[in-house]
């Protein structure tokens, strides 16, 4: 029998840097929960291969698309985005449900026998239980390829509107470059049109979760000019422009359809924030449920914190000097408007996504998620807040 290490030992090795990120994601997950979920780490395996067969079918497409609009033979493209993780997650935990409904020794997400019943054959693929567990996770790789599909058209239409192309790679005829606002233009175009021709043989309730995220999202967008007009005063000392960061973007107040309850309201920028980014996982996850899945609330608002967290940690932190040279108002320009002391700040950033992950690790643990667990501990040891004024590695 495989031993788990222990705790103090998977602490001491989460902390160090010879190992790579996954491996100490997982033992820091392990660390914070005493979980050492082998299980998770097969899921976690079948849902990487499942999202790359997804991506390649969806980057073939869009290869096929924009040589036509072009007129070439051959296109490679290539699209990085982040806004995978959440689908990711969803599936990782629908493909546990699907196991736990097959009998023992199948394994219906490889769609085979496992374990010593299987090697005695004593493992039936056509019982009910199995076949129904196999036309669950079906369903599910189906319905987390439109989703994903349609998280791609939002984040590439977001980013033709923000004329920012630097994450479509192209090449035609076996290397030459072209012009990325042309080719980004042809790829949003051919899946907005395989996205709606999806949505109009999904339940109505499909179409409508995700209407309403991308509605709600955009219209915090269409806030973008009056925030960066109360950074510029902010940082040009008004003290009137303090306070309403405070009031209207740090501590605004949520609204009550938003999946939080109790303290979780309480977060600091969690309206602004959940209306940027956590509102498209919120449509995501009742799209999901408008095919016909059960997805408990633990679950999804242990996604949305963790996105959340992940946008502040991440993006926000890495951009930080292009935000402030740009004049972005986000959670880690505010802080440090909101504060003449850059040590101060710096620990108020980290202080506050600390709180966002401690909330996601807890709803996580309710749902009974270790994937999310880990995806959080990955999030963590991904980050370099080091690089923000006034921490230890700045001074």
């Amino acid at each position: 029998m495989i031993r788990s290490p222990p705790r103090a030992v998977a602490r001491r090795l989460a902390a160090t840097d010879r190992l790579s990120t996954a491996q100490r994601a997982i033992l820091g997950y392990y660390a914070e929960s005493g979980r050492f979920d082998y299980r998770a780490l097969r899921i976690k395996s079948a849902v990487d291969d499942t999202l790359e067969a997804i991506l390649d079918d969806v980057y073939a497409d869009i290869e096929d698309a924009v040589a036509a609009e072009l007129g070439v033979e051959t296109v490679d493209f290539e699209y990085e985005t982040k806004l995978t993780l959440p689908a990711e997650l969803t599936l990782g935990y629908l493909y546990r449900r699907a196991i736990a409904r097959s009998t023992a020794g199948y394994d219906p997400v490889a769609d085979g026998a496992t374990g010593l019943r299987g090697r005695l054959g004593r493992v039936d693929p056509s019982a009910a239980a199995n076949r129904e567990a196999r036309e669950y996770v079906e369903r599910a790789e189906e319905a987390t390829a439109l989703i994903v599909q349609a998280l791609l058209d939002g984040d590439m239409r977001d980013a033709i509107n923000d004329d920012e192309f630097e994450d479509f790679e192209v090449r035609v005829d076996g290397g030459t470059e072209v012009d990325r606002e042309r080719v980004a233009v042809a790829a949003q175009a051919h899946l907005q049109s395989v996205v709606e021709a999806a949505f109009d043989r999904a339940p109505d309730a499909v179409r409508v979760a995700y209407d309403d995220a991308v509605e709600r999202s955009e219209a915090h967008q269409e806030q973008d000019d009056r925030f960066r007009e109360l950074l510029a005063d902010a940082l040009d000392g008004d003290a009137d422009a303090v306070e309403r960061i405070e009031s209207e973007y740090k501590f605004a107040s949520v609204p009550e359809d938003a999946p939080f309850e109790g303290d979780e309201r309480d977060l600091p920028y969690l309206r602004t924030q959940y209306d940027r980014v956590g509102v498209i996982y919120r449509g995501m996850l009742d799209a999901y449920r408008g095919i016909g899945f059960e997805i408990p609330a633990a679950f999804g608002t242990s996604i949305v914190l963790a996105i959340i967290g992940a946008q502040i940690w991440l993006d926000d932190v890495d951009d930080y000097r292009d935000d402030v040279a740009e004049g972005q108002l986000t959670p880690v320009t505010a802080e440090y408007a909101l504060t003449d002391d850059d040590a101060t700040a710096y620990e108020n950033v980290v202080g506050i996504t600390e709180r966002y992950f401690h909330l996601a690790r807890n709803h996580a643990a309710e749902a009974g998620s270790p994937l999310n667990g880990i995806a959080i501990e990955y999030i963590l040891r991904s980050g370099d807040p080091g690089r923000l004024p006034g921490s230890d590695a700045d001074a």
